[in-house]
């Protein structure tokens, strides 16, 4: 490039620039844009040296004739800029150097060249000039560009990074007084972070924080974390406090009240001797009254603080108030722990102090030195308890004496709790066992705290307890002034009150006062005079002396009392008095006719009976039915038999079906004893209809029982059959008609069981039942033939395909297999009854069905199912399916050539009975006879064609 060109002024270098800069700073310091740029433009002026490297090349030529067409484009400055981004840095600083000079103004370009310079200084050490440059670039940049944050920003951080603290805090108060006060908050962020760091003196970081309150109150928390992180106490214990008090205040942490209370009272509490001027007590105070869920940990909290500030014994007092005013247990444990373990650590220093005062004392004697004042003192004090130091016996028994009274205490929690609550008086109660005087006082504030009506328990039971604790010592007059304190206690409940008086005369009892005891019933169960009820019911209020009575309860002891003491008229009354008030129950009825019973008294004793039964309904009549009845039949038998009839049909009149058998029952005995079988008969008979179904089959079976003792077993023929037809549920009909067929097979009516087995077969499922078709196999085996077990078989198959609600279709094989195994148990079954092996043999040809001939349909039919619908089928094709079962009927057009071999078999004589004997007696009718006799022995098909024949 030829000389005289104006670049000169323009190029300046790194080196040239960094010393005009140093130049500046020790001049005028750092932080004065308006002195560093007159440093520079005298600097400028004077003639400097350029590096050859610096100066334009060939290929810039077309960029230098546009910036010098137009120097003030920002459009050709930034894409010369492009065009040499793989240039080194120092000849693209020459250009952004330039661009700036013209375009001071630009934000674009000198974030562009601020970026780059800190990209150029990465690495390096925070010693090396060139972070000198940088600073220095950074000031010039601000001179025009003091109100973009961003620039700020990255001034900011590179200051930090330098670790230049000084010059990085004023330049942070800097950017806040250059940048409006909408943009400060991205400022004093960095600016927090900065103070927080490691080696930035703790004034400092305070002097921010509290300018930054100014701008942001709402982020106090993390001064108040910063105050607590540096152990600034005081401070932060006022804060807190005063975050406390404000009541607009909203956490940011989304941290609640409760939270912030418990941090001040930490800070209170574990800190107790570095803060002043706050009132701990009447804070802490104040959040046991408001948190109610921490109280037990604040109560700790406050005794700690005056544990720290050495005030022991005000400790001691916190502790023994907090015990008496927490209401859960949860708190009193903590309380409780916290202050046993106050009293060891207390008890332990004190006996570690006491040794080592012993070993001074020691080394004291050993050197003779003793001041006057302590002569003195031990001349005058010595001996006196006050002025003696070693408390370690009165330690050890506070301590002991916390540990003894922590029941007593933990039972004043749970009273707290709820005060009427009476197990728990009594529980109070027993923990003073051994010192009746605790006990007598604790009784009387239990009957004074706990109100009946909203007592939890019994609260007559305290009363009770109350006198007894008296009579075990003897003191008859003062229990005796309990009781008849308890009695007008206005009770809940009416029982409470009759316990009251029975317990007050049982005590008499016991004395052998026994006219006092009962007095004292006539009293309790005396009606209220007129005048008493008109001034209670204008009142409104009435109370339970006035309902005592009608308590069944206390009437039951007054008529024991007076049986016990009294006579047979004023025990009558009594009862009478009883039953006039309709109070009576079932058992006072049984005991009122028992007492005149055992006096002779029977008509009497009926008439009660008699009554009872009008007054009470079933359930709860059935006593006094049984009773009666008993009584009854026991006293008269057969002298009042048409009465006593009366009343079993009375009972049984107003029996439910549930409570009807034990009467009917004892109806049937009574015609067994004392009337006709006939009518005992009948009573079984309606007694069979009227229980419910459940025991129906129990009811016949007594039925059944007695009328084969009375009338002989032919009689429950009848009985067997009504029951089998009266509906009885499918379980118990199987079982009666069991037991029927039994009862046939058993008289040898063997046609007669094996109709009633096909009966019941209905009933009785073979995959389900097994046991019962075991059973009527047994009988064919044991009394049938072929034919009688073949139809077993075929009723079997039956029943168990209605009881099949799904048909599963095996395969041919299986089913062959299936027909195999079924034969095989037959011949088994057969010849295990004695049949002969060739009738076996024949029964096997004809059960066993010809593979050949099977009928099957494309390949898919399956042996011995029959189908349920209509299948079409080939004329060619069509063939009846095999039936074992079915007997096969020649048909009219049968040649008589056709042979049929059956097995025939002789009919013993002795089935024909009398028959035979008629025969051989009456030769006439002989022959006639022997035809029937011989057309009985045909076999089945000739008989058929004889018929057909006939």
């Amino acid at each position: 490039m030829p000389e005289g060109q104006n670049y000169v002024d323009v190029n300046i270098d790194d080196d040239a620039m960094n010393d005009i800069e140093q130049d500046v700073d020790e001049v005028e310091g750092v932080g004065n844009p308006a002195n560093t740029m007159a440093a520079m433009a005298v600097a400028v002026a004077a003639p400097v040296e350029i590096s050859p490297d610096l100066y334009p090349s060939e290929q810039d030529l077309l960029y230098e004739e546009e910036i010098l067409r137009n120097p003030f484009s920002l459009k050709l400055w930034w894409r010369y800029l492009i065009a040499r981004s793989a240039a080194p840095f120092r000849r693209r600083a020459v250009i952004y150097e330039r661009a700036l000079k013209a375009l001071p103004g630009s934000y674009k370009l000198w974030h562009a060249y601020l970026r780059e310079r800190l990209d150029a200084v990465r690495g390096l050490p925070i010693s090396d000039p060139a972070f000198d440059s940088l600073n220095n670039t950074f000031e010039r940049a601000l001179v025009t560009m003091h109100k973009m944050p961003r620039i700020w920003h990255m001034y900011l951080s590179s200051l930090v990074e330098q670790c230049l603290i000084t010059r990085a805090r004023r330049t942070f108060n800097r950017a806040l007084r250059a940048l409006p006060v909408t943009q400060h908050d991205r400022i004093w962020e960095s600016y927090l972070a900065f103070v927080s760091l490691l080696g930035i003196p703790v004034e400092t970081s305070l002097r921010v924080f509290r300018r930054y309150l100014l701008f942001d109150p709402s982020h106090i928390e993390d001064f108040i974390d910063f105050l607590i992180a540096s152990q600034r106490w005081q401070e932060s214990a006022e804060r807190l406090a005063g975050v406390l008090n404000d009541d607009s205040f909203h956490s940011i942490k989304g941290k609640t009240r409760h939270q912030l209370w418990v941090e001040l009272c930490d800070i209170l509490t574990r800190h107790a001797t570095e803060v002043s001027g706050l009132k701990v007590d009447a804070i802490i105070r104040g959040g046991i009254r408001q948190y109610t869920n921490e109280v037990g940990r604040l109560w700790t909290s406050l005794a700690d603080y005056y544990v720290r500030r050495g005030l022991y014994e005000k400790a001691r007092d916190i502790f023994e108030e907090g015990l008496q005013t927490v209401t859960s247990v949860r708190d009193f444990s903590v309380i409780f722990e916290s202050y046993a373990q106050f009293e060891q650590s207390a008890l332990a220093a004190k006996i570690e102090t006491a040794e080592e005062v012993e070993e001074e004392d020691g080394e004291g004697e050993e050197d003779g030195r003793k001041d006057s004042l302590s002569k003195l003192t031990k001349k005058f004090l010595g001996g006196f308890w006050l002025n003696d130091d070693d408390d370690t016996d009165l330690r050890m028994e506070r301590f002991e004496n916390l540990l003894s009274r922590r029941p007593e205490l933990l039972n004043s929690v749970l009273l707290r709790q709820n005060p009427h609550n009476v197990e728990q008086w009594h529980r109070r109660v027993k923990i003073f066992e051994n010192d009746p005087a605790k006990q007598v006082f604790t009784y009387i504030e239990a009957v004074r705290t706990v109100d009946p009506m909203k007592a939890v328990g019994k609260p007559h039971t305290l009363w009770i307890a109350f006198a007894q604790l008296y009579e075990s010592h003897n003191d008859i007059k003062n229990a005796r002034d309990i009781f008849e304190k308890a009695v007008n206690v206005p009770y809940k409940a009416v029982d409470h009150l009759a316990s009251v008086w029975c317990e007050y005369a049982e005590m008499e009892l016991r004395h052998k006062n026994f006219e006092r005891a009962l007095e004292l019933m006539r009293k309790a169960t005396a009606e209220p005079s007129v005048e008493v009820k008109r001034r209670v019911a204008a009142d409104g209020n009435e109370p339970v002396q006035m309902r005592l009575h009608k308590c069944s309860r206390l009437w039951s002891f007054y008529v024991d009392l007076e049986e016990s003491l009294g006579t047979l008229e004023s025990t009558r009354a009594v009862y009478e008095r009883i039953l006039d008030l309709r109070i009576a129950t079932p058992t006072i009825i049984i005991n009122y006719a028992s007492l005149l019973e055992d006096n002779k008294y029977f008509e009497d004793a009926f008439k009660v009976y008699e009554r009872g039964v009008k007054i009470f309904k079933y359930p709860h009549v059935k006593d006094i039915w049984v009773t009666y009845l008993s009584k009854f039949v026991k006293r008269y038998g057969k002298t009042k038999l048409e009465r006593s009839r009366e009343l079993f049909e009375q009972a049984v009149e107003q029996a439910p079906a549930n409570e009807v058998k034990p009467i009917y029952l004892q109806y049937a005995k009574l015609e067994e004893e004392y009337g006709l079988a006939k009518r005992a008969m009948k009573v079984y008979d309606q007694a069979v209809k009227a229980v419910p179904d459940n025991e129906k089959l129990s009811m016949y079976e007594i039925y059944i029982a007695r009328a084969a003792a009375i009338f002989g077993v032919p009689k429950t023929r009848e009985i067997y059959e009504q029951a089998i037809e009266s509906g009885l549920p499918d379980n118990d009909a199987k079982k009666m008609c069991l037991k029927y067929a039994e009862l046939e097979r058993n008289l040898g009516e063997i046609d007669r069981a094996r109709s009633i087995y096909v009966f019941a077969s209905q009933f009785a499922d073979p995959r389900s039942d097994p046991e019962f078709w075991k059973i009527w196999k047994d009988f064919e085996i044991q009394h049938g033939n072929e034919d009688t077990f073949r139809e077993m078989l075929r009723i079997g198959r039956s029943v168990s395909a209605s009881y099949s609600q799904t048909h599963f279709i095996l395969p041919e094989y299986l089913m062959q297999k299936d027909q195999k195994m079924n034969l095989e148990e037959a011949v088994d079954t057969l010849k295990r009854a004695g049949v002969p092996e060739d009738e076996m043999a024949a029964l096997e040809r004809q059960l066993a069905p010809a593979a050949g001939n099977l009928p099957v349909k494309d390949g898919s039919r399956v042996l011995n199912f029959v189908s349920a619908g209509s299948e079409p089928q080939s004329d060619s094709s069509r063939q009846p399916t095999a039936n074992s079962e079915d007997i096969e009927l020649p048909e009219e057009s049968d040649s008589e050539d056709e042979k049929i071999e059956i097995a025939q078999k002789n009919v013993p004589v002795s089935v024909f009975g009398d028959l035979a004997e008629k025969v051989a007696k009456d030769p006439d009718n002989g022959d006639d006879a022997q035809d029937k006799a011989g057309s009985n022995r045909l076999g089945a098909l000739e008989r058929i064609k004889k018929q057909r024949m006939q």
